[in-house]
């Protein structure tokens, strides 16, 4: 018989090994261990990895792939991560691995894919290029996250403020009443020439429609006057002499009737001299109030200071202008995934 010593003995050696064994498989399932030589590696260089850190997924076209298994400092300033991916899994063409935040809570992930599919950014197209390798080491790149972005348009919605202060110390509420009040009279202004041209171009109508019946009545008496002369060469000959006369009678009366005309014509043309006159008049007026300083136009024509304050604000302008190009990426950084 089997003694309770050698019994207890070989419960506590089986425990012990069972043990070990659990302990060993939870290891190796914690660190996910590849065993079964199922996992492939990927190298990728980058500049920074922003928030990445060991075990963070990685992720093809949407799907978890594998996991970042080491992150270590390399060369020329360069950071080299190692990434572990299934191997039944089919890297795009020509890849390249982006850096970014995956949710608002600081969860970061590394995203393969295509060079094609790379967002429309310069600076995060020059960091990929300069990433780039001949050997087998991808290049990667840092998306900026909303912290960052946020931090951006902090800045940007702040020199708009100061912005927006400037105008409204340039353009005060007396400033605006009085804009508002050159506004109204160059609206009354133009309301009155457009009644004046309107009142001209019918008389020029009129004046038009007189000028062109003179014509026809010039033109009529020409007539006769020609038929009068044809008449008079043979008038010797027929002794049409007093039908000659009375022709020429009738000629005078219309030449008479046309010369009326005429003047009524001339008369209308006086008054419409007279009404563009007075329009002329109107207009020197506006003019000499523009002139003054008591209106907004008079003081943008004569007040220096609207001028030395309008010139600092595009002095200003210009800065942050020049500012935003040489640093874009200050103000605004906005990345697609």
């Amino acid at each position: 018989m089997t003694s309770p010593k050698r019994i207890s003995d070989f419960v506590v050696g089986l425990t012990v090994i069972v043990i070990t064994v659990v302990l060993i498989g939870g290891t190796l399932w914690l660190k996910q261990a590849d065993l079964g030589g199922r996992t492939r590696h990927l190298t990728v260089r980058s500049r920074d990895v922003g928030g990445v850190s060991l075990g963070n997924p990685v992720v093809i076209r949407g799907v978890r792939a594998g996991r970042v298994e080491a992150i270590a400092l390399g060369d020329n300033n360069w950071v080299v991560l190692k990434l572990g991916i299934d191997r039944s899994v089919d890297l795009p063409d020509d890849p390249i691995v982006l850096l970014a935040a995956s949710s608002l809570f600081g969860e970061w992930q590394a995203t393969v894919m295509s060079r094609d599919g790379i967002p429309n950014d310069r600076e995060l197209r020059a960091a990929i290029a300069e990433a780039r390798t001949t050997s087998d080491t991808l290049a990667g790149a840092v998306l900026p996250d909303i912290a960052q972005l946020t931090a951006v348009a902090g800045r940007i919605s702040g020199d708009v403020a100061k912005v927006a202060e400037r105008v409204q110390v340039a353009f005060d509420d007396e400033a605006a009443k009085e804009l508002r009040a050159s506004i109204r009279n160059v609206a009354e202004l133009s309301t009155e020439l457009a009644r004046t041209i309107k009142v001209q171009s019918r008389n020029l109508d009129r004046i038009s429609t007189d000028v062109q019946s003179g014509l026809e009545t010039v033109n009529t008496a020409a007539f006769k006057l020609n038929a009068f002369s044809s008449r008079l060469d043979s008038a010797t000959s027929r002794g049409e002499i007093q039908a000659i006369v009375g022709n020429t009678q009738s000629a005078a009366k219309e030449l008479a009737a046309t010369t009326a005309s005429l003047r009524d014509i001339t008369a209308r043309l006086d008054r419409a001299e007279s009404q563009l006159s007075r329009a002329v008049a109107r207009a020197d007026t506006v003019f000499a109030k523009a002139n003054s300083r008591d209106g907004t136009i008079g003081l943008m024509l004569n007040d220096p200071a609207l001028y030395q304050q309008s010139d600092s604000l595009v002095r200003e302008l210009r800065v942050l202008i020049a500012d935003i190009k040489k640093n874009p990426r200050r103000y605004i950084n906005v990345r697609v995934f």
